[in-house]
């Protein structure tokens, strides 16, 4: 193999010229690693809260769930907001509520023997609010728990939050299945307002219309904090904070197989540590967003600063995903010392994106993580996703490093699938140990991948054979 190749992998039809792969070695090098796990925990702090306790009981609240405590739960909450603060504590039992808003320097605290549902009328998520659907703007069904420019606001505690999506209510508005209306149509009008640059206040869903919301929800929000609970059953995404600065997931039980039960997706957020949770998903565990196609582009607001640790990922379509609502980008993304094992999860580390959707994404760490069972990719960088190369947004994937990787099972060790005009620069793998996987390499459109100490199948990885990586 000449030196020009050892250099340099390309796939077949990828041309670059000497002043190309100079240009690119010239962008690596300005685009230096500005922050660290260590920079970006620094900056990360849990909200505090006055010493008050305010018992929704003593508001009203059916501990037998017989009938709804919405007003007695949020007349607590606005109470400890009005007072400038406090813990709101569900106590031991069983409370029915509809949706709920979370308000500056409240702590919604859960009893371990607390257990609150969810209303499944959707009459009870109104009045309409500012919200995302899969990373559009518009106002719709509020979320369960939703919070709106507050400051200093948690749920905590041992209790259990319980969506009650199941195959007769929420779930059903995926597919149009069991007699109820699909999401379909209304899915793509939003599509089509975004595009069009409709004002967001003329995007106006909800009765009639059958776009799912997300449970937990905390918008343009500041200092959150969730923890300890269980949260199950979403009608779609559970935990999913947008235009966010300093959140923490922490020690939650994230349950729920319906369709798009995302556990964890921080969109267009700042700061977020998620650490020490539980993931059993019908969809992806975490998924790092930042807003779809031309409303994304509109906002233009990247998630960054996002440090993953210490969680246990069973069921989902990806451990830690990236996309595919990317079009404002992500960088700086550290996932470290996560395990994850299930043979019905697809994907350790999967990057999703396409020429449609576009952004940057930069940055990401994989580090020292444990795949004990898998069914598809361990490492997938797909720019092929759904619509493929059919738009003018050039995706750009760079600064991709996966160190002390331990994975067992799959079908492909590493799938890069890029593009020619735009290839995936600075791909490095160090210290990994892939096994029983069928095809250990598929890398398309991808230039100078690194592998240091990479054993797949046994064997060590350190240079790449041909043009065209695939065995």
């Amino acid at each position: 193999m000449s030196k020009k190749r050892d250099l340099m992998y390309i796939t077949a039809g990828t041309v670059l010229t000497g002043v190309g792969i100079a240009r690119l070695a010239k962008q690596g090098k300005k685009d230096k690693k500005v922050n660290g796990i260590d920079q970006v925990l620094k900056q990360i702090k849990a909200p505090q809260f006055p010493d008050r306790e305010l018992n929704v009981v003593h508001y009203g609240a059916d501990a037998e769930g017989q009938e709804l405590s919405t007003n007695a739960i949020q007349s607590a909450i606005d109470d400890a907001h009005r007072l400038k603060g406090g813990r709101v504590l569900i106590p031991a039992g069983r409370f029915m509520t509809g949706a709920l808003e979370l308000k500056s320097n409240v702590e919604l605290h859960l009893h371990e023997k607390a257990y609150v549902t969810f209303s499944q009328d959707p009459k009870d998520y109104l009045p309409l609010v500012l919200t995302r659907y899969e990373g559009v703007e518009l106002y719709n069904y509020s979320p369960l728990i939703y919070a709106h420019h507050a400051e200093n606001i948690a749920i905590t505690g041992a209790g259990t939050l319980d969506g009650r999506g199941d195959e007769h209510h929420w779930w059903p508005w995926k597919y149009g299945t069991n007699g109820q209306p699909s999401q379909d149509r209304d899915r793509q009008l939003l599509f089509e307002m975004a595009e069009k640059r409709i004002p967001v206040e003329e995007r106006v869903f909800g009765e009639g219309h059958y776009l799912r919301s997300s449970f937990i929800q905390p918008y343009q929000c500041q200092h959150v904090l969730i923890e300890g609970v269980t949260v199950k059953d979403s009608p779609m995404w559970q935990i999913h904070p947008v235009l966010s600065d300093n959140v923490i997931v922490r020690g939650v039980k994230i349950i729920g197989h319906g369709p798009n039960t995302d556990g964890v997706n921080p969109e267009s957020c700042r700061n977020v540590l998620i650490e020490d949770c539980y993931f059993d998903n019908g969809d992806d565990c975490i998924a790092i967003k930042s807003g779809r196609n031309e409303d994304g582009r509109r906002i233009g607001i990247p998630s960054e600063n996002i440090v993953i640790r210490r969680n246990e990922m069973r069921d989902g379509h990806g451990g830690v995903t990236i996309g595919s609502e990317i079009s404002g980008g992500v960088k700086y993304v550290y996932a470290e010392d996560n395990v994850m094992d299930s043979p019905n999860l697809d994907r350790a580390l999967r990057i999703k994106t396409n020429s449609v959707r576009g952004g940057t994404i930069e940055h990401i760490y994989f580090k020292n993580n444990t795949v004990k069972s898998l069914k598809h990719e361990v490492v997938c960088i797909d720019m092929m996703y759904e619509e493929g190369d059919a738009g003018p947004h050039r995706p750009v994937v760079r600064h991709i490093e996966v160190e002390g990787l331990k994975s067992s099972g799959g079908r492909y060790g590493v799938k890069i699938a890029a593009y020619a005009h735009s290839p995936v620069t600075h791909f490095k793998m160090k210290d990994c140990v892939i096994d029983d996987v069928a095809y250990p390499l598929s890398l398309e459109h991808a230039v100078s991948p690194a592998f240091q100490k990479v054993v797949i199948n046994g064997e060590q990885i350190n240079s790449l054979k041909s043009e065209k990586q695939s065995f």
